[in-house]
């Protein structure tokens, strides 16, 4: 990892966690982070956004979205927008997990337009992308990965890449207790790096790129030591402090 990308850790905490159980669980998380070497930022849910936001409005813990909408406003029922999560204080926004793509039939296409509309509004956009077990077992890791960047990334311009955040997220390793050893994970990322490179060359290297599939305190020392690996997207271990306190220490050096 070259000096210039600071390390980030990203706690999803995909349906969990209540208003009052985010709010405790910030509580005991602040005082562990603040001041790390690490970008430290926490996902809720929807209905806990404006709850963490206030509760880590004097601290450097930052506040994320799990998903928005492309559009601005409109006719779409249970969707949240850009602006709207602008206007509560959102740092960033998650786009593309495999969960939203598997369960909720999230394209390609239609991440295409919400990578721009993030970042014109002033959100970083955490874009993930990843395989799933059939398609590495197929050979296909690498051409899953460069079809979902290509696409995805289409209309970010130039010269707003080193904006975007990408988490690689091995499907067969998200929720199972499977990881990737540290050789896939940082082969695969080093692979998007280098597709980066082909979107553009001069932002590729100051993109972080973040491991998300069962990272942990027992594994994130040695992950979060890869070239290119920048940082964790952490899933089951973010829904304890103590535990996700342990990572982001680890990405701290």
């Amino acid at each position: 990892m070259i000096a210039e990308r600071r390390p980030l850790i990203a706690a999803n905490w995909k349906m969990n966690k209540t208003v009052a159980e985010a709010e405790d669980f910030l509580a005991q998380l602040l005082g562990e982070v603040d001041g790390l070497g690490a970008e430290v930022v926490v996902c809720p849910p929807a209905t806990a956004l404006a709850a963490a936001i206030a509760a880590t409005r004097e601290s450097e813990v930052e506040i994320a979205a799990q998903t928005m909408h492309f559009e601005a406003g409109g006719a779409y029922t249970g969707e949240i927008s850009a602006p709207m999560l602008i206007e509560l204080g959102a740092w960033g926004v998650i786009l593309g997990h495999s969960e939203r793509r598997q369960y909720f039939c999230e394209t390609d296409e239609a991440l295409a337009k919400k990578l721009p509309a993030a970042l014109e509004a002033g959100l970083v956009p955490i874009l993930c992308v990843g395989e799933s077990e059939a398609e590495r077992d197929a050979g296909e890791t690498e051409g899953v990965l460069e079809r979902q960047l290509a696409t995805d990334l289409a209309a970010v311009p130039e010269g707003r890449l080193s904006e975007v955040v990408v988490a690689y997220e091995p499907i067969w390793a998200i929720g199972t207790g499977r990881t990737a050893t540290e050789e896939q994970a940082q082969d695969a990322c080093a692979f998007i790096r280098s597709q980066l490179e082909r979107l553009g060359p001069a932002a590729a290297e100051a993109v972080r790129i973040l491991y998300g599939g069962s990272m942990k305190p027992a594994n994130a020392v040695q992950l979060l030591a890869q070239p290119d690996i920048d940082g964790g997207l952490v899933g089951g271990a973010a829904l304890d402090p103590g535990d996700f306190a342990a990572i982001c220490r680890a990405g701290s050096g």
